[in-house]
C-alpha cells in the first residue's frame, strides 16, 4: 500500500527564511514556465511539453546561481511536472465538454508546496532520530527538526514541504506500507451521512454513537461563526496593501485552518472507531461537488431581465452545512483505514436509500414515505422508523448484495 505521513516542521528563524525563499523561487519558475507555454501558443500556435522545459533547467540554474541554482534540480522538475499536470487536466476537461479552467499564474501566497524525491534533494534519515524528534535534510536549507508523532513505515518515495499560514509541514509519501489487520468482530454496519447528524449507523456503537446510532455533527465552522464574522469585519475596514490588512487576512486564515484541523481530527477518530468495530462497512457514494452546486437561475417569462425566486439562499445554507460536515474528508480517511485494517468497504448508490421501505416483503419506494427530515412511514405497509436509520439499513442491504454479486 502507499500511504502518506504528515508531520509538523520546527525550523529555526534562519531556516524559515530559507524555506520562504525556496517557495518564492519555485513559484517564479512555475510562472515563467506557464508564460513560455502561453506565449508559444499565442504567437506560433505550438505547444511546449514538460521534456522541453525540463531540458532548460541546466541553463536556468547556471544563469542564476544565487537564485534557482540554490535548490534541488529534482524539486524544480517536480514543479514543472505540476504545471504539466495542470495542462493535462485542462485538455481533459475540454475533451469531456466541461468548463476548461486554463492554468493560472501563482500570486504571492498562492504557491505553498515544493516536492522532492527522496535521496535526491531531500533525505529522511532514521539515523538522525532521537527520542523526542526526527530530522529531514533539504538541499539548500539543511537539517530541519520534525515533530514525529508516529513511526514511519514503508519506503519513503517523495518528501513534500508545505506551508499553511505560519506553520510548516513535511509530508512523506511511502510505498510498501504493510497492512495491519484487526481481529474479526463479526459485525456489519451501514453508514448514512447527514447534516442534522454527522452520520447514522445501522446499530449503535458505545462511545461512538448514541442509542439510535446517530453520530453527532460537531459543526466546527459554525462554532467559530461569530469570531469569523468579527475577523471579516475587521478585514473589511482595512486599506488594500496595508500591514493591518495582511494581519487581518492571517487571522481569517487561522480560524479556517483551525476548523479544518478539528474536522480532520474528528474524521480520523470516527473512522478508526468504525474499522475497529466492524468487518464490513457500506457507505454512500456521494457526489459532493454536485450536491453543493448553486441552483440555476429562473428567468421570469413575464418580465425580461427579471428572475423568479429559486431558493438560492436556503441552498447556500445547506451547502455550507454539507461542506462544514466534511463528508469527503471522512469517506476518504475511512477508505484507507479500512484497507489498512483488512476491512471490506463498499460504496453504494445513495439514490432512494431513505425513501425505500426496509420492511421484509415490502420494499416500496416513494418520496411520500419520508414525511420529514427525521420521520419515515411507509405509505403501503405502515412501517415507521427514523429516516436516517432507514437510510443506513438500506445502504447496508445494497452493500451486502453488491458484495455477494462480486463474490459470485
Amino acid at each position: 500500500m502507499r500511504r502518506s505521513f504528515r508531520f509538523v516542521l520546527r525550523p529555526t528563524v534562519k531556516q524559515a527564511v530559507a524555506l520562504g525563499a525556496m517557495l518564492e523561487d519555485h513559484r517564479q519558475l512555475y510562472n515563467a514556465a506557464l508564460e513560455e507555454r502561453r506565449e508559444a501558443y499565442r504567437r506560433r500556435r505550438i505547444g511546449i511539453r514538460y521534456g522541453e522545459q525540463s531540458a532548460q533547467l541546466k541553463q536556468i540554474r547556471a544563469a542564476d546561481p544565487d537564485g534557482q541554482g540554490r535548490w534541488s534540480f529534482t524539486s524544480q522538475q517536480q514543479t514543472l511536472r505540476r504545471l504539466n499536470r495542470a495542462f493535462e487536466a485542462f485538455f481533459r476537461r475540454i475533451r469531456a465538454g466541461q468548463t476548461p479552467g486554463y492554468p493560472r499564474f501563482k500570486g504571492r501566497g498562492r504557491f505553498d508546496t515544493v516536492t522532492f524525491v527522496e535521496g535526491d534533494g531531500a533525505r529522511w534519515d532514521s539515523q538522525l532520530h532521537h527520542p523526542n524528534a526526527a530530522f529531514v535534510k533539504l538541499h539548500g536549507v539543511g537539517h530541519l527538526r520534525v515533530h514525529q508523532h508516529r513511526p514511519v513505515t514503508g519506503r519513503v518515495k517523495t518528501v513534500e514541504v508545505k506551508r499553511e499560514g505560519r506553520r510548516w509541514y513535511v509530508i512523506l509519501s511511502c510505498d510498501d506500507v504493510p497492512a495491519r489487520p484487526l481481529p474479526s468482530t463479526g459485525r456489519q454496519i451501514g453508514v448514512d451521512m447527514g447534516v442534522t447528524h454527522f452520520a447514522t449507523l445501522t446499530e449503535p456503537l458505545p462511545g461512538v454513537s448514541d442509542g439510535q446510532g446517530h453520530i453527532p455533527n460537531p459543526r466546527y465552522l459554525k462554532t467559530v461563526k461569530e469570531e469569523l464574522a468579527a475577523a471579516q469585519r475587521a478585514y473589511a475596514r482595512t486599506q488594500r496593501g496595508s500591514k493591518r490588512r495582511k494581519k487581518a487576512a492571517r487571522k481569517i486564515g487561522q480560524i479556517h485552518r483551525k476548523a479544518a484541523r478539528q474536522r480532520a481530527d474528528h474524521a480520523h477518530k470516527t473512522a478508526l472507531a468504525l474499522v475497529r468495530n466492524a468487518d464490513f462497512l457500506a457507505v454512500e457514494d456521494l457526489n459532493i461537488k454536485n450536491m453543493t452546486k448553486s441552483p440555476a437561475p429562473r428567468p421570469d417569462p413575464g418580465q425580461a431581465g427579471s428572475y423568479l425566486p429559486n431558493g438560492s439562499a436556503a441552498k447556500a445554507g445547506l451547502n455550507k452545512s454539507i461542506l462544514d460536515a466534511g463528508w469527503g474528508v471522512f469517506l476518504s480517511i475511512l477508505s484507507y483505514k479500512a484497507e489498512s485494517a483488512g476491512r471490506q468497504l463498499i460504496s453504494v448508490d445513495p439514490r432512494n436509500t431513505s425513501r425505500t421501505c426496509p420492511s421484509p416483503g415490502c420494499g416500496h419506494v416513494s418520496g411520500e414515505n419520508r414525511q420529514s427530515q427525521a420521520d419515515f412511514t411507509c405509505v403501503r405497509c405502515g412501517y415507521a422508523a427514523n429516516a436516517d436509520v432507514v437510510g443506513a439499513s438500506n445502504t447496508l442491504r445494497v452493500g451486502l448484495a453488491l458484495r455477494d454479486a462480486h463474490a459470485a
